[in-house]
């Protein structure tokens, strides 16, 4: 059996950039977590597809997905980095970067929790991907970050992204903020809430 561990947890809650009206742009940071984790002998690859882990402050497991100890699901899994590879789905509620003790396994399981809330929603305040219905708040370095739009969060709303278009041109003219989205419509078009 192959040794598994699992280099980090990342739990993205704020990787989106503003671009600003004049045609900069900002960065966001990820969050991340150290973690390891052992394997519990399920499937045959660690945290494949439809498999579930525990949750944990330090280790995540594989567990059986009808167990107690289960708390999310692998919805995607994918060779490689976050930052080379192919985007979660748009509802990912956390990222596991997974590593076997062969390094041509490394990869990252995409994550959906069993229960809710799902950060990843649209609208939840996290996730590795911000999303149209996703609300933002300007930390006033040329960049904006994730929040919760019922208002619960850390942080208050200040935009809701409405739309995701191709270029910033398309976006209705009520836009107030473009957010970088990434994938096939990398341009949000936000108003204030």
């Amino acid at each position: 059996m192959t040794a598994v561990v699992v280099l980090a947890a990342t739990a993205v809650l704020s990787g989106c950039r503003q671009w600003s009206g004049a045609g900069g742009s900002g960065g966001g940071a990820p969050a991340s977590a150290a973690s390891s984790a052992r394997s519990s002998g399920f499937g045959a690859v660690f945290l494949g597809v439809d498999e579930c882990s525990s949750f944990g402050t330090t280790r995540f497991t594989e567990v059986p997905c009808t167990g107690e100890r289960a708390a999310a699901r692998v919805v995607a899994r994918y060779a490689g980095t976050v930052s080379e590879g192919p985007a979660c789905p748009a509802t990912t509620d956390f990222v596991l970067h997974v590593s076997e003790a062969r390094q041509d396994h490394e990869g990252y399981a995409c994550m959906r929790k069993l229960t809710p809330p799902h950060p990843g929603d649209p609208g939840g305040g996290g996730g590795p991907r911000t999303i149209v219905g996703d609300c933002v708040y300007s930390t006033g370095e040329g960049e904006v970050r994730e929040t919760s739009c019922d208002g619960k969060g850390e942080n208050e709303p200040e935009y809701e992204v409405t739309s995701a278009v191709g270029e910033r041109g398309d976006c209705p003219a009520s836009t107030a903020l473009y957010v970088q989205l990434g994938g096939d419509d990398p341009v949000g078009c936000a108003r204030p809430v």
